[in-house]
C-alpha cells in the first residue's frame, strides 16, 4: 500500500490535496485541507476535483483555507509589482526631468527616487 492517499474518485489516481466532509444535518458539504489520516465517511479529492467540486441543489459548499498553502497574488500584487518594475526600468535622466518640473528647493542637494540629500544649513 502506497503511502500517499490518492483521491476517493473512481478512475483518479492523483495524490489527494483536500478532504470532504458531508454535514448532512446542516445541508453542508465542508472541503478543507488534506485529514490528518483517513475517515471513514470523508472524502479525499485531488486539487482537480477539489476544484471542480459542486454540492446537491440547495446545499452549501464551504471551503476553509489552507494556511500552509502560499497565497495566490492577487491583480492588485501583479500591478504593483508591474509598477515597480517600469520605476525601476526607467532611465535617470527622465527621472530627473519628472523631479525637475517641480520647485526646486535651494536646499536639495541631489534626489534618488523618493528621498532626498540636504545640504547642511551651516553651509
Amino acid at each position: 500500500m502506497s503511502p500517499v492517499r490518492r483521491c476517493s474518485r473512481t478512475a483518479c489516481g492523483r495524490p489527494a490535496v483536500a478532504t470532504l466532509t458531508y454535514v448532512y444535518a446542516d445541508s453542508t458539504a465542508v472541503l478543507g485541507p488534506l485529514a490528518t489520516y483517513a475517515e471513514p465517511h470523508c472524502y479525499d479529492l485531488c486539487a482537480e476535483h477539489s476544484e471542480r467540486l459542486t454540492a446537491p441543489r440547495g446545499w452549501e459548499v464551504v471551503r476553509l483555507l489552507d494556511a500552509s498553502a502560499p497565497a495566490r497574488p492577487s491583480g492588485d500584487d501583479l500591478e504593483a509589482l508591474a509598477n515597480a518594475v517600469r520605476e525601476a526600468a526607467r532611465p535617470q535622466e527622465r527621472a530627473a526631468e519628472a523631479g525637475g518640473a517641480r520647485t526646486a528647493d535651494p536646499m536639495e542637494v541631489a534626489r534618488r527616487g523618493h528621498l532626498r540629500v540636504l545640504r547642511s544649513p551651516d553651509n
